[in-house]
């Protein structure tokens, strides 16, 4: 065997091959045809001559085998395998053509290829007349990479990849390889010569816990029944419709004996329902990519395009999404772009090299989180996370993403420090490739997905956030009011004889309430850590307490903007949230409790189906204040108009007094009638109002010339229309 070749059988030996398939496969040497083929665990080989099978010679005691002949076998070459008394036909690995095409690797490093997740990872495909398994991952630091799986006993050396050039891409077609095939990347670094296994970063299943592998994932044939709905949202006028959305953790928002979640088509059976019953437009859930810690709540994502497979599989998911299209409910994604976990068999210094996140930890690591920052700047990485929403917007047709974190990306000095993070190249604190990440990233979704939608979870006074692009803006579709949220809940946890002191708290918020479109959010994050829940938040005995929370849920869906509440909220959820269990569901059993969710669902439907409560969520004319200034008693009164010319009359109450014959002026003379009164013995209240109906008086008031005497009953609030 000349020098050369011994050199490269070596390396194969070694599991140290560049290039694997300039050795392996069939070669012509001179005058004749050469084959080769290592298989370590076979313990014979032959290879099909035209209409025969020609035994191959084992020539190296490793499991090299090798044919030689003047006439050439067809390709790709047909091989029998024969182990331990079994004979298997096949088809040789390393006798085909490259797979991915030129305009797929140049699209990838340039930054533009989309729907890289049909290029990446592992796919069932055809591929010269032969079913197989399409494998490819970009690793451009790795001197070799190999598929390892449990079809070949873990072993590095028997399906080393073909590499593109300098694309950093990594390939191999492997014949007859079935799904729920377990399979991980085992990568060898060019510099220091470490060898890493990795999950596939394109995986789109993974084994249970606590393993890591991918899994090959069978190509779906699911019939979506849910066309009337995405060509509805296509055309709907988001803008000024009701958004009501339902935050749920899938894992525990109701489980079943044992203490064992739902499936996703069990909650298509007993969510979807609830939620259409209760009158939310849409349903937001917490990260279900696959993520390997419960307590994380989804939020350090490894598995940017799999399917958590807690509750079932991805045909199961969109068995889940269609049911709630077909109830006329969207879904968002709580989509976590800012940051990924440490864990080393992901992808943390995926090819040994900090190929995903910063090499310099004081641009690439989150301390607070213990987590990596994504290399924005990069084309390949910033193509991975644009692939990722891609894949969850078209193939299982979710209706928007509610994008984490979004402050961490925008600012290099985030949660840090003098001296612990480097300025952008201009000296700023402005983190420019990740503005740029998500202008592209808003332009791509809005622009190819009509009608979806992306949030901003964004906490600072960053300008523009839900502004167009050609604006100056961001492209957001709205934007999370964190400010708002934070002085409600502040101001509401103050015992009622305190809260005139702090009256502004709740007025504020209409000085930059129409900046962006806001989202008025009592999110997840609002019951944990040792926040209590909304219930327990709330000031005063018992009647005091659940008064205070229907007062605040009153306030929350009649002020401008769309509307955000976490699971729980709904029933008055008595203890924080849990990740390991189910809502405290039996508290339904309780009148109090009854009461809560009664006044969230007449809310609800208020929303929804009064145009003046949504119809300017977005816009100074939907609002006008009555009395911004009755501080001393605590009183707060505005008018919501709708693009109809309806409108709405708001009294809110924040301390336990009745307060009868209360003036207020309004914008038409006429009788009033009061829909909503969050005191109705209905919801648990003392049942004080206004039920025999309103009719103004020519006495001017407060800027308007007609106005109402109320019964203004204690911690309540009031929802008064117009009678035509």
């Amino acid at each position: 065997m000349a020098s050369t070749s011994q050199n490269q059988l070596h390396l194969i030996l070694d599991a140290k091959h560049h290039d694997a398939f300039a050795y392996l496969g069939l070669h012509k040497e001179g005058t004749e045809f050469v084959f080769r083929a290592f298989l370590p665990y076979a313990e014979k080989v032959s290879l099909k001559v035209k209409t025969k099978w020609v035994d191959c010679e084992r020539v190296n005691a490793a499991g090299l085998y090798e044919w030689r002949g003047k006439t050439a076998p067809a390709s790709p070459c047909m091989i029998q395998i024969e182990s331990n008394g079994h004979v298997q036909e096949t088809v040789d690995t390393y006798s085909f053509n490259p797979i991915l095409t030129d305009n797929e690797l140049y699209l990838f490093g340039e930054g533009s290829l989309n729907q890289s997740y049909n290029t990446f990872g592992a796919r069932i495909v055809e591929h010269q007349g032969v079913t197989g398994v399409r494998f490819a991952v970009w690793a451009p630091n790795a001197e070799r990479v190999s598929v390892v799986g449990n079809f070949n006993q873990w072993d590095g050396r028997i399906n080393p990849m073909r590499v593109r050039g300098s694309t950093g891409v990594w390939e191999l077609f492997i014949p007859n390889l079935a799904a729920e095939t377990l399979y991980k990347f085992e990568i060898r670094n060019r510099q220091s010569h470490a060898i890493l296994t990795k999950t596939d970063p394109f995986a789109r299943e993974f084994e249970a816990r606590p393993g890591t592998a991918a899994k090959i994932s069978a190509n779906s044939n699911y019939k979506w029944q849910d066309s009337a709905w995405l060509n509805h949202r296509a055309k709907s006028d988001w803008l000024h419709a009701p958004f009501n959305c339902y935050e749920v953790h899938v894992g525990s928002w109701r489980r079943k004996n044992g203490n064992l979640p739902l499936t996703y088509r069990e909650l298509a059976a007993e969510l979807v329902p609830y939620a259409a019953d209760m009158g939310y437009t849409h349903i937001e859930l917490l990260p279900i990519t696959e993520h390997p810690l419960n307590e994380s709540w989804g939020y350090q994502t490894t598995g940017y395009f799999g399917v958590t497979n807690r509750f079932g599989s991805p045909d199961d998911l969109k068995f889940l999404i269609d049911a709630c299209h077909q109830a006329n409910i969207g879904v968002i994604l709580d989509w976590v772009p800012g940051h990924f976990p440490k864990d080393d068999w992901a992808l943390a210094r995926f090819d040994g090299t900090a190929l995903y996140e910063h090499e310099d930890p004081r641009i690439g690591e989150h301390q607070d989180w213990g987590t990596l920052i994504f290399n924005y700047g990069r084309n390949e990485v910033r193509n991975f996370l644009i692939a990722s929403a891609y894949f969850w917007l078209k193939e299982f047709h979710i209706d928007g993403l509610r994008v984490d974190a979004v402050a961490s990306m925008l600012y290099l000095d985030y949660s840090r420090k003098a001296g612990e993070w480097l300025p952008n190249k201009f000296g700023g604190r402005e983190n420019l490739e990740a503005i740029d990440f998500l202008k592209q990233l808003n332009t791509i979704v809005h622009q190819d997905f009509p009608g979806a939608l992306t949030i901003a979870e964004e906490s600072t006074a960053w300008p523009a956030v839900s502004r167009p692009i050609y604006l100056g803006g961001l492209g957001f579709s709205m934007k999370w009011n964190m400010g708002w949220m934070n002085d409600t809940l502040s101001y509401i946890e103050n015992e009622p004889v305190h809260r005139k002191y702090h009256h502004s708290m709740l007025t504020f918020g209409q000085l930059y309430a129409y900046s962006e479109n806001f989202v008025l959010p009592f999110s997840h994050d609002e019951v944990v850590h040792g926040k209590g829940s909304l219930i327990g938040k709330m000031p005063g005995d018992s009647w005091q307490k659940f008064a205070n929370l229907r007062l605040l849920m009153t306030l929350q869906m009649t002020s401008p903007g769309k509307k955000l509440n976490f699971m729980g909220n709904e029933i008055a959820q008595g203890i924080e949230w849990n990740v390991n269990a189910s809502l405290d569901w039996h508290l339904l059993e309780y009148e109090a409790h009854i009461g809560i969710q009664r006044t969230a669902r007449d809310l609800n439907m208020h929303y929804l189906h009064l145009n003046c409560l949504h119809n300017l969520d977005f816009e100074v004319q939907g609002f006008d204040w009555i009395d911004c200034h009755d501080s001393d008693q605590s009183i707060i009164s505005f008018v919501r108009r709708g693009l109809d010319n309806s409108f709405a009359i708001i009294v809110l109450n924040f301390t336990p007094v009745l307060r009868q014959n209360y003036r207020i002026g309004v914008p038409k003379a006429g009788q009033y009638a009061e829909i909503f009164n969050s005191d109705a013995g209905y919801y648990g209240g003392g049942n004080q109002g206004n039920g025999a109906g309103l009719q103004t008086e020519n006495i001017a008031w407060m800027h308007h010339q007609q106005s109402l005497l109320i019964t203004l009953p204690p911690l309540a609030g009031l929802i008064i229309t117009h009678k035509t």
